[in-house]
């Protein structure tokens, strides 16, 4: 117990879970003789949420955020957390923060090819990330989790492009990413808390370094199956509380290390693997589809399920 409450202190509590439901930022931190960035948003204080039925929707969103396998267990099929990814509990800029997320919906998606409200946007992240179920539109569980995006969102007009919105774009690197340079990097930096086999540590029965691939992570269809995506947010975000520390070509080798790993089924699969990436990953972003230590990445003979909840969960919401 000793150990896990140094390394909580040391090591990144995020799973690289769910793409953030804003899109990519050109946020950056001020640069020496670069004109000024404005500040990012600042949302209301906790304490600032009011009292009454809107104030407890509120902080039934928030509790739901930050801890959907007890709260939304009905819809989660995994051992994340929104605030895995939406550090500190979805506040954090340049960690797709929700005020960002909230004021960018309706919007449209090529993901799904059609305007997205806000609460589709976040079935998105149960169906890919949570590698869980769709909570139906109007659920008590999206009405809680839009209730507490509006709350921290007040202030800021609506469809702008606020300082702070979604990772900070990150140059690409000068070598090509490398799968053994980011094993290096992951041996260095991140095994020490979500383990050598990135399967996540738990204690006293509660996961407290989530699991960055392996069958209780998110899968192949979320947005930090993107080795983009997930290269953008380790630059800005980890370890944590030292973002910025790892070079842009480390965070993109190390993202390609995490993202050639086996994971849960993209639930889109339509029985071919070779089909499912033209399809949803014909990018060179995604390694679905692709052969790693002889294991072709997607293949039902190495890969978890898709939408893993348990029946006894499903049928109790």
């Amino acid at each position: 117990m000793r150990f896990m409450q140094v390394a909580a202190t040391a090591c990144a509590v995020s799973a690289l879970a769910v793409a953030g439901l804003a899109a990519e930022t050109a946020w950056f931190p001020r640069a020496a003789g670069a004109t000024e960035t404005p500040a990012p948003f600042t949302p209301p204080a906790e304490d600032a949420i009011p009292a009454g039925k809107f104030g407890d929707e509120v902080r039934l969103g928030e509790q739901i955020f930050r801890e959907p396998g007890e709260h939304a267990a009905a819809y989660v099929g995994n051992d994340l957390r929104c605030s895995n990814c939406h550090l500190d509990a979805g506040r954090l800029a340049g960690s797709a923060p929700m005020w960002a997320a909230y004021i960018s919906y309706p919007a449209y998606r090529s993901k799904n090819g059609h305007v997205n409200s806000f609460q589709e946007r976040l079935q998105g992240c149960f169906r890919y990330s949570m590698n869980g179920k769709v909570p139906p539109l109007g659920d008590p569980v999206l009405v809680a989790l839009e209730s507490y995006s509006f709350f921290l969102a007040k202030g800021l007009p609506t469809g702008e492009k606020p300082a702070g919105r979604g990772f900070p774009a990150l140059p690409k690197p000068a070598l090509a990413p490398d799968y053994a340079r980011g094993a290096q990097v992951y041996a260095e930096n991140c095994a020490a808390c979500h383990g050598a086999d990135g399967l996540g540590q738990s204690a006293d029965g509660k996961v407290v370094f989530p699991p960055l691939w392996g069958p209780r992570s998110f899968n192949w269809g979320a947005g930090m199956g993107s080795i983009k995506n997930a290269a953008e947010f380790i630059h800005a975000n980890m370890p944590l509380g030292m973002g910025g520390t790892l070079t842009p070509q480390q965070s993109w080798d190390v993202a390609t290390y995490i993202d050639s790993q086996v994971r849960p089924q993209d639930p889109r699969f339509t029985g071919d693997v070779a089909e499912t990436r033209a399809k949803f990953h014909d990018n060179p972003n995604s390694m679905y589809g692709r052969t790693v230590d002889g294991a072709v990445l997607g293949d039902p003979k190495v890969t978890p399920p898709a939408g893993t909840v348990p029946a006894s969960k499903a049928e109790h919401k």
